[in-house]
């Protein structure tokens, strides 16, 4: 794996703009709107949700490591901003991304068993046939331009964990956050330390249960004494220290030191509302929703015939 995220293919091929996605994708459903008005799906957020719970469940059965989920997760939207929807099976596509990304995470499993537990999961629509499952493979990476390689915000949160004296649920709250992070378009918008950086600020403020307002006006502090160059004491060291300190001042200490970084305040803000718009659609994603998102892209592959 390329170690340089900056010199990676991911920066160079996979990272856009937010206006550049949506061209992307409105070109996709421009190549054949009648397809598009006689199988309607579910909004996006619903739908990666859906894929997320289904992916996970798939991965479950074979013991993967999140990682591996995490860089499936990619696949399947780096690959849905080069093919429509509707012309594909997405779960054999789910099965393919994760087939693939237990490759490139170096923790492979045998065609065979991916099949089959697929057709477990899923088995009126996953073709039974190996065959399939390994063609869908060779579209996938030529779909790709075999650009296959993921930096995932992981590493910058275990780096960061020590320098920033993160206490255990503070990692595992900022390790969730980046977790859901793959539900979203962050992987093709920013690089992995800011969606990192954003998880951290989060788990922090979350811990202190303050409103969503309160969050963004923290934020915007660190934006604010980003831009004016904000010095402030850092301890020599950079760690910011966790006991002793009160929710506020914990918060205080978190932003002067992304000011003193020179973090990407305003990507942070972006990634932040993502994320908190993500948590409000999944709390409207009710069992009758997940049915619904089933529904609709079973009666696509079927009535298109690919199964």
């Amino acid at each position: 794996m390329a170690a340089n995220y900056w010199a990676s293919s991911q920066r160079l091929h996979w990272q856009m703009s937010r206006q550049r996605l949506a061209e992307v994708r409105s070109a996709l459903d421009a190549q054949d709107p009648k397809t598009v008005q006689q199988y309607p799906l579910p909004e996006l957020r619903h739908l990666s949700i859906y894929f997320n719970s289904q992916i996970a469940r798939l991965g479950r059965r074979m013991q993967t490591r999140q990682q591996a989920l995490a860089t499936a997760q990619l696949y399947i939207r780096r690959f849905y901003t080069k093919v429509p929807i509707r012309d594909t099976n997405p779960y054999l596509v789910m099965a393919t991304c994760l087939y693939l990304a237990l490759k490139m995470e170096e923790c492979p499993q045998h065609i065979r068993i991916v099949v089959s537990e697929a057709r477990t999961c899923w088995p009126d629509v996953m073709p039974s046939d190996t065959a399939k499952l390994a063609e869908c493979e060779f579209y996938l990476i030529s779909e790709m331009n075999s650009y296959l390689i993921v930096h995932h915000p992981y590493r910058t949160l275990q780096d960061l964990t020590p320098v920033l004296s993160l206490t255990s649920e503070e990692n595992n709250t900022s390790w969730q956050v980046i977790n859901d992070s793959c539900l979203t378009d962050l992987p093709l918008l920013y690089p992995p330390h800011i969606i990192a950086l954003t998880a951290i600020f989060l788990s922090v403020v979350l811990k202190t249960s303050l409103p969503q307002t309160n969050i963004h006006a923290a934020a915007s502090s660190a934006v604010a004494a980003n831009s004016s160059g904000s010095g402030g004491n850092s301890g020599g060291g950079g760690a910011y220290g966790a006991s002793g300190q009160g929710p506020q001042a914990r918060i205080g200490k978190l932003i002067e030191w992304y000011a003193e970084s020179k973090v990407d305040m305003e990507a942070v803000i972006e990634c932040t509302q993502e994320i908190i718009s993500l948590y409000e659609a999944w709390e409207s994603f009710t069992p009758s929703a997940e049915k619904n998102c089933k529904d609709q892209l079973c009666r696509m592959i079927k009535a298109r015939g690919i199964v």
